[in-house]
């Protein structure tokens, strides 16, 4: 088995790039781990619970006598919006978990840079060694935040198109009949 697989070495690894990213790593790895958890059940929504949905409420309106009347009209968009609400649910977290992503980044190059300007006051000096260190510290947060607004983006792109196109479809599906 590869060293890398064992969990005692990836605890290690990660406990040593979130001590040299700081705090704000550390609420980064959070973020993601939350944005991630969303995505995952916007997953598992489609992949089980999608088509029982669709089934119910197109029996549902399949039930109805009179397709063309004003109440069946109105019941065809509620219809329409229970699709758009389970297909749009959780999507605005994702999102926001994308976009929050990198200004956790730039907190951590903040604070970084703090820690830089800090070395400097204490020594009296612009060492670079002695900033090194802090600049590395205002690095990593910036890439992780990056990191982490990328893997999500994508997803929640294609997330929102799909629910789109869902709910489309089940539109389209429902038979509405000539209003006259």
């Amino acid at each position: 088995m590869p060293e890398w697989l064992n969990p005692k070495v990836a605890y290690t690894g990660l406990q040593e790039f979130l001590g040299t990213g700081g705090n704000v790593l550390f609420v980064i790895m959070i973020a993601t781990f939350v944005m991630w958890t969303f995505i995952m059940e916007r997953y598992s929504y489609y992949y089980f619970a999608h088509k029982p949905l669709i089934k119910r409420l197109m029996s549902e309106w399949d039930s109805r006598t009179n397709p063309r009347s004003w109440r069946s009209r109105a019941i065809r968009d509620d219809l329409i919006s229970q699709v758009k609400m389970k297909t749009d649910q959780n999507v605005g977290i994702i999102k926001t978990l994308v976009a929050i992503a990198p200004l956790l980044g730039l907190l951590g190059t903040v604070t970084g840079m703090i820690e830089v300007f800090d070395v400097m006051a204490l020594s009296g000096s612009s060492n670079a060694r002695l900033m090194a260190g802090g600049v590395f510290k205002a690095t990593i947060p910036t890439m992780a935040g990056m990191v982490s607004a990328l893997s999500g983006l994508f997803f929640t792109t294609q997330l929102d198109r799909r629910g789109k196109r869902e709910t489309g479809h089940f539109a389209d599906a429902l038979e509405m009949g000539d209003p006259s």
